[in-house]
């Protein structure tokens, strides 16, 4: 949505994609474990040194019970951050990609009016 592409690839850059949404303030507790979910998929990588980011990271070949679960982890964390639950019928979820986009989008615009 923000990043930038290249041909039809997502081109990705700390400046654009981590620094353009507003953060929400966070308990320490949850700051933390953001941070040990990020460490997770740092960690996950790095014992794949000799796999690029296309092969770590293509649905085929992903190492799922580690990188995949990292990440998983770190989506959960970051989405109890912002808040991105929902209720519906008396049940609970989380926000789709495409409903997480748009409150981050509304958010962002709230900041930068």
């Amino acid at each position: 949505m923000v990043c930038g592409r290249l041909e039809m690839r997502y081109r990705y850059s700390k400046e654009l994609v981590y620094n353009t949404f507003p953060w929400p303030e966070v308990s320490d507790d949850l700051k933390e474990k953001i941070e040990r979910t990020a460490q997770a998929i740092l960690d996950a990588r790095a014992l794949f040194q000799t796999s690029t980011m296309a092969v770590l990271y293509d649905p085929n070949s992903m190492p799922r019970e580690l990188l995949s679960k990292a990440h998983e982890e770190n989506d959960r964390a970051v989405m109890r951050a912002y808040g991105f639950m929902k209720t519906e019928n008396r049940k609970r979820r989380w926000l789709t990609e495409q409903e997480c986009v748009a409150e981050l989008m509304r958010l962002y615009q709230e900041k930068t009016k």
